[in-house]
């Protein structure tokens, strides 16, 4: 009963008659959701319900105290219980979760949810961003690097290195026995018997050979007994003079004037670097304006040939070749009638490395030689030999052998910078005194020169900076 009352009395305030009104007119509620603060007594009213529903007995006893001048229309409202308690079933979801509640709840979820995808969203878009910003930098940083090549080639130009420093560089090992190696070893010393103890000791290490060194101790010696020597600096200097002096007699740059076709000989053991000098002084007869022609005379090495063929095709530069393994002697012959043919001025004829301890192989050569003689009685006018700078004394037996057979009248001294072996040129220009035409320096064109001795001399003797 109390409950019933209750409801009677929510009725007297007039909830009853909202309660109507909201059911009658549900297309409403949408506007009650844009409008959640316009609810807020129907909420208030809401919430008071819920805290009186848990409090029964003050609410009856307040009730009796107030209904009692309208107990005639109490019992009425009882009386129509039925009509009274459906519209109060419906209306509590109607006013507390339906209209109220549940707006608020999904605008809550709404920005619980949208939040992290807005944050997300805004990473996104600062992170493209920041890439953005990114790609500019790096195309201008791309666009000044397409422009420094340019640049670069540009300041090269005036610090490309000359002959001298390369050849300076290029004896650096060799300098460490000999030439600027000896001013350690005289630095503080004086002049006496244990000094040129030392003095032999590394020139013989530098593969000078015994013969020659013997010769320039002999010299000093001589000097020092007369007291021209007083101190280290002059002994050095002295030291400079003599080895010079072995030098000048054989420096004597190849000359191919006044014959046509000027026949060069090419000669050598397996792997001196032969046929690689021919294709480098192909290429600097070209640029003194002569026209030249090469003989692949190695028919025994397929690589040989092929090699040859390359070194043509970079210069320009006809090549005579027949099959592996035909006569040496008669591709050379086929090159000097199509060189006269021609009107070249160069013909430069390869030929088979051979070892110089092999009779028949230097058999071979002395054949070439008198196939040649056939066309031009004074071919080849010019032998050369090719030989390695690191193979030391070695060196000097293959200067021996291959002179006593075909008769050199110039050699070609390669790959200098690469050993510290490079005091057998001493050797080999003092026991032979044939021309030293070229040394190799590097694997470049330009890197096979002429050789000069002062220029030598003074690079091999160059005081470090």
């Amino acid at each position: 009963m109390s409950k019933e009352k209750k409801r009677g009395f929510f009725s007297w305030l007039g909830l009853g008659k909202q309660e109507e009104k909201q059911q009658e007119q549900p297309q409403e509620q949408p506007v009650v959701e844009e409008q959640p603060i316009a609810s807020e007594p129907d909420a208030a009213a809401s919430t008071h319900q819920r805290v009186e529903q848990s409090q029964p007995e003050e609410v009856t006893v307040e009730a009796e105290e107030l209904t009692q001048p309208v107990a005639e229309r109490e019992v009425t409202v009882t009386a129509d219980e039925p009509t009274v308690v459906v519209p109060e079933a419906n209306a509590e979801p109607i006013v507390s979760a339906p209209v109220i509640t549940t707006p608020d709840d999904h605008e809550v979820l709404d920005r619980d949810v949208v939040d992290p995808i807005a944050q997300v969203e805004i990473a996104e878009s600062a992170v493209v961003a920041d890439a953005a910003l990114d790609v500019a930098p790096q195309e201008a940083r791309a666009e000044q690097e397409n422009d420094v090549p340019v640049v670069a080639q540009e300041q090269e130009r005036p610090t490309k290195e000359g002959f001298f420093a390369r050849l300076k560089r290029s004896l650096v090992k060799t300098r460490q026995n000999l030439g600027s190696g000896f001013i350690g070893l005289f630095r503080g010393k004086k002049i006496d018997d244990d000094l040129f103890d030392e003095l032999e000791e590394q020139l013989l290490i530098a593969d000078v050979g015994v013969e020659t060194t013997r010769k320039i101790i002999g010299s000093l010696t001589e000097h020092a007994s007369r007291r021209q020597l007083k101190d280290a600096d002059t002994l050095f200097v002295k030291l400079k003079e003599e080895m010079a002096e072995i030098l000048a007699k054989v420096d004597a740059p190849l000359n191919i004037e006044g014959k046509t076709p000027y026949v060069i000989l090419m000669v050598g053991v397996n792997g001196v670097g032969k046929t690689t000098t021919i294709g480098k002084m192909a290429r600097q007869f070209q640029a003194q304006g002569k026209s030249v022609m090469l003989a692949a005379g190695d028919t025994f090495r397929a690589a040989a040939v092929e090699q040859l063929q390359v070194w043509g095709q970079r210069n320009n530069v006809a090549v005579v070749a027949q099959h592996t393994g035909a006569d040496s002697a008669s591709v050379i012959f086929d090159a000097i009638q199509a060189a006269k043919a021609r009107g070249v001025d160069v013909l430069i004829a390869d030929t088979a490395g051979r070892l110089q301890n092999k009779a028949h192989l230097m058999e071979e050569l002395k054949k070439i030689v008198r196939v040649m003689k056939k066309l031009d009685e004074d071919a080849p006018h010019e032998v050369m030999l090719t030989l390695d700078a690191s193979t030391g004394q070695n060196a000097v037996s293959q200067a021996r052998l291959f002179n006593e057979a075909v008769g050199l009248t110039g050699i070609t001294l390669t790959k200098l910078d690469g050993t510290a072996k490079g005091g057998v040129i001493f050797a080999i220009a003092d026991q032979f005194a044939i021309p030293i035409r070229y040394i190799g320096v590097g694997e470049g064109i330009e890197d096979l020169r002429p050789f000069k001795a002062d220029d030598f001399i003074e690079a091999l003797f160059a005081r470090e900076d």
